[in-house]
């Protein structure tokens, strides 16, 4: 008689690392022996350097299956209620369209690509990203909007200091509208500190602009007042002032555009255009401005350009402006933006159409009306004169009262002071509603008006059309949205498709139960500032993650708010600002930075008020400690952090890590180490015990939230002890932050894109210490693997003390492309033949790849991989034999669309054949991109950012 198997390996809650990793199972000892280990323990010992490793396993419980984790989720998301909300404050109630929650948001397609930074196998999301900018432009009345920024807060910051670059004004002084969201003000005042910016918070009308760079004023106001604006606008560009305006889209629907009125940029959030309040994110934000200012536009910005059939092609234009890629002279750190977001915000503008918006914004415009003609009929006094959708009303002794009626009939308002009290309607709002906050109020039901007169005044009506492009009214039934959205979709490279192998970037699996929550309304439906006690399931998630965190970085404090990498950077620098300055260091500004260091780094010390100092690499990519000591000791008065990558940008494990922290130390200064390659570490190395003081961490990279087409991000900032008094805070959430505490908030809401923490959550919960542990060692093996494989075609450019890489490797092809003339971005587009995208291009080394296969691909698509880079080395080989010209071959000539394979003439000195099916398993389930080899020069010399004629697009 058989034994009967034991329970424990029958236990669900072991299923899902092996779900996660691929290479957990039978492929492990073929991994093994191609690497040259015995075992995945004995390659992390060769690998991560003893004086950090740590043996103990991490403070977390065992993995739980996924059925406990779903129904853990469940009971979080029943602690907290969904309230109708009419607080308002730049947050407002919005229906998504289903068709575009169960295509965009709920598909993978769309949620699991990349930053388009490879254009050819971009162009369904880049031309969303299109639509999405023509919609702000259009709605703004200025000539160009970006492809989204993080909130409306830093959208404001950002253009405070955009209104800085261009002014012709050489002061500080910047004029703020009193009448602005206390959220932005904060984030403004955060912003402006370091950089010596002197905010003149004040009330607009009848302000004196004189000796100022800028001006913003909001649009409605944050009370709601609508102001007609070429007042303002004639009389601050008289004093030589430079207008930022922070407006509601869809109140722009209604009011003349700032355009119109003379604004030269303007910012704002496409929140209420179909993207859930998520208690406070994430949302696409914007800059709009003129095509003068283009080159001086924060964040990405999509253009029209020409591939080499002629063809319309979009790409990224002035690529050479991101900020991350400018370094200590980037005007901004800003690096991921909200794309899978921005591409909801513009799709519901081409869902809707601008009658349809037309319809929304009157509507929600008369419910107003009609209700505030009935307040004031029952004896309310409406403080605004003018309205779009928010009313500020005075109730004198009475407000916690109307608070309190209005929260039994579940309803939230804003709460402004005992005698005040806001509210704002919505899309979701309803004459039953108008009726109930009428009873709440005191004020009779029966004296409702609907020919009540309307609250935007005369001056500030919008005229003339409106959203004029036929992407705008060509979708309005399901089949044609649904196929258009299948269309782009198809026309993209995602994580569904194939392994996206990006160096740095750690594109793994975004497993579907972490993203289950995610659209629960219970989570997605909350508004960031609803009261405490509606919003227990959000703290206890969030307060467990933070947890979570601590235990996988060896700190002792995180932060959830920053939301993204570039503001976790900044956070962590302004903590380290704010300890020094506490000890009467006010002269500790000097930050310094290895050669190799991504260029937010730079960019983030710059805006905390720090002087980058750079610290030399030596041969083999390691920080060079000669030349760190000897920094260090010129800078000792006035070292304030170093900033270093662990494992390094170059992909391997510094030996001197310790070495660093004890020089940086020892003058003074603190270390920062950048998360970026935490994935590399958890579960065998924290920073918080090898010496690092903060981090910030990449949860759309290591914790398994989707990049979304190059967000959304979240970047927490992960510090010791000493330092978290000095995390962020938040004006109207004083559980967000430090008691007392000195540092103000970096992002609009106070715990950041809030709504996506659930997939952290569910990620470590469902991994448990083990698995995380696991999944470390197999990235470790998979990039190993690689660098085996491709060593002897692709020299592998830097390796650690025993001869291995961390979860990177760097493939040299500066020799081939000095020998041959096939450069790395002929290998990159050839790659798209055969259905990958590239590799991290040219970064950190020109003429290099940097390749990260993470611990989710298979041995399976690691060959794959390594097979087509095999056989385009075969092809580089052919070049070089001259066989193939140097001008016209497939390297040169990638990539293949269809239509060029299937051309009637075809005269190339390689066959169709293998342009198309370079190797044999390409005949099954290949993808043809839709445009060959962009022209980015053609672009940025012609720049269009807005949508051309549809016409423009032969698939159209």
């Amino acid at each position: 008689m058989s034994h009967p198997t034991p329970l424990v390996q029958l236990d669900p809650a072991t299923e899902f690392p092996a779900r996660h990793i691929g290479t957990l199972g039978s492929d492990l000892p073929a991994l093994l022996a191609v690497v040259g280990v015995p075992s995945l323990d004995a390659l992390m010992d060769a690998v991560v350097p003893e004086k950090i490793r740590c043996r103990a396993p991490l403070s977390l419980p065992p993995g739980r299956s996924e059925v406990d984790v779903v129904a853990t989720l469940r009971a979080i998301a029943a602690e907290n209620e969904v309230f109708t909300s009419l607080i308002g404050m730049g947050y407002t109630g919005t229906v998504t369209p289903p068709v575009i929650l169960r295509n965009i948001l709920e598909n993978p397609a769309w949620y699991t690509a990349y930053t388009p930074y490879q254009p050819e196998i971009s162009q369904g999301r880049l031309e969303a990203l299109l639509n999405f900018q023509t919609m702000v432009a259009d709605l703004c009345g200025l000539d160009l909007a970006n492809a989204s920024l993080l909130d409306e807060a830093t959208a404001a910051a950002e253009g405070m200091m955009m209104a800085h670059r261009v002014a012709t004004v050489k002061t500080n002084v910047f004029v703020v509208d009193a009448d602005t969201h206390p959220q932005t003000l904060a984030v403004l005042a955060t912003r402006a500190e370091p950089l010596g910016i002197e905010l003149r918070v004040t009330a607009i009308d009848g302000a004196s602009f004189d000796g100022a760079f800028g001006v913003l004023a909001s649009y409605p106001g944050s009370s709601g007042a609508v102001r007609a604006l070429p007042p303002m606008v004639d009389q601050a560009h008289a004093a030589g002032a430079v207008v930022v305006v922070a407006a509601d889209l869809l109140a722009l629907v209604s009011l003349a555009s700032p355009g119109s009125a003379g604004a030269d940029i303007v910012v704002g959030s496409s929140q209420r255009f179909g993207v859930p309040m998520g208690f406070g994110g994430p949302h696409a934000a914007f800059v709009a401005c003129h095509e003068r200012h283009a080159r001086s536009l924060p964040g990405r910005l999509v253009g029209v350009s020409t591939d080499t059939k002629g063809r319309s092609a979009l790409r990224l234009a002035l690529q050479t402006r991101e900020q991350h890629i400018r370094r200590e002279k980037a005007t901004s750190n800003i690096c991921t933006a909200q794309v899978l977001l921005a591409v909801m915000a513009g799709m519901y503008a081409v869902w809707h159409g601008p009658e349809g918006l037309r319809r929304i914004a009157t509507r929600v415009h008369r419910l107003t009306s009609i209700l505030a003609g009935a307040l004031r009929s029952g004896g309310v006094e409406v403080v605004n004169p003018t309205w779009f959708d928010t009313l500020t009303l005075r109730v004198p002794g009475r407000a916690d009262a109307v608070l309190a009626a209005a929260g039994e009939r579940r309803i939230n308002l804003r709460a402004v002071d005992a005698d005040t009290v806001g509210l704002t309607l919505d899309e979701t709002s309803t004459l039953d509603l108008v009726r109930t906050m009428l009873v709440a109020f005191g004020a009779g039901a029966d004296t409702i008006d609907e020919g009540a007169p309307d609250g935007v005044p005369a001056d500030a009506v919008r005229t003339g059309e409106l959203l004029t492009h036929p992407v705008f009214h060509r979708y309005h039934t399901e089949h044609e949205m649904l196929r258009y959205l299948r269309r782009l979709a198809d026309s993209d490279l995602a994580l569904d498709r194939t392994m996206i192998p990006l160096g740095s970037c750690t594109m793994k699996l975004n497993a579907t139960t972490e993203m289950l929550a995610v659209t629960w309304p219970e989570f997605a439906e909350i508004h960031p500032f609803a009261p405490r006690d509606q919003t227990r399931g959000y703290r206890r998630l969030i307060t467990e993650l933070e947890q979570m965190l601590v235990a996988c970085t060896g700190y002792d404090a995180v932060s959830l708010q920053p939301n993204a990498g570039s503001q976790g950077e900044y956070a962590g620098l302004l903590a380290i600002r704010a300890y020094h300055r506490s000890r009467g260091d006010l002269h500790r500004d000097v930050c310094l930075i290895p050669s190799s260091a991504h260029g937010t780094n730079a960019a983030s010390a710059v805006l905390a008020g720090m002087r980058v100092v750079v610290v030399s690499c030596d041969d083999e990519g390691n920080v060079d400690l000669v030349d760190l000591a000897a920094r260090a000791a010129e800078h000792a008065e006035r070292l304030a952090a170093v900033m270093i990558t662990y494992p390094s940008t170059h992909g391997v494990f510094e030996e001197g890590v310790v070495e660093v922290c004890e020089i940086v130390h020892g003058h003074g200064g603190q270390v920062y180490v950048d998360g970026a390659n935490l994935n590399a570490l958890v579960g065998f190395a924290q920073p918080g015990a090898f010496g690092g003081d903060v981090s910030h961490l990449n949860l759309h990279k290591t914790f398994c939230i989707p990049h979304g087409g190059g967000g959304p991000g979240v970047g927490p900032v992960a510090v010791r002890a000493h330092l978290a008094p000095f995390l962020p805070t938040h004006p109207l959430r004083a559980d967000a932050g430090p008691a007392d505490g000195v540092v103000g908030a970096v992002s609009a809401a106070p715990f950041g894109s809030a709504g996506i923490l659930a997939i952290s959550w569910a990620y470590i919960a469902l991994m448990g210490s083990e698995g995380l542990r696991q999944a470390t060692a197999h990235a470790v093996l998979n990039a190993n693997y690689i660098a085996r494989r491709l060593d002897g075609a692709f020299p592998v450019l830097y390796q650690g003390a025993n001869g291995r890489v961390a979860h990177e490797c760097i493939l040299d092809l500066r020799p081939i492309t000095k020998a041959t003339g096939v450069t790395v971005d002929d290998v990159a587009k050839r790659l798209i033949d055969f259905g990958f995208h590239a590799p991290t291009m040219s970064f950190p080394v020109v003429g290099t790849l940097m390749v990260e296969p993470t611990e989710s691909e298979a041995k399976r698509e690691l060959d794959r991989f390594c097979d087509a880079m095999l056989a385009i080395r075969a092809e580089i080989d052919a070049v070089a034999d001259g066989r193939w010209p140097l001008a016209d071959n497939p390297l040169a000539n990638a990539p293949h669309p269809a239509e060029d394979l299937t051309a009637d003439e075809w005269t190339h000195p390689y066959s169709r054949q293998t342009a198309a099916y370079p190797v044999p398993s390409l005949r099954v389930g290949k993808y043809f991109p839709p445009v060959s080899r962009i022209d980015a020069a053609y672009g940025d010399r012609n720049l269009v950012c807005s949508c051309p004629p549809v016409e423009a697009f032969a698939s159209g």
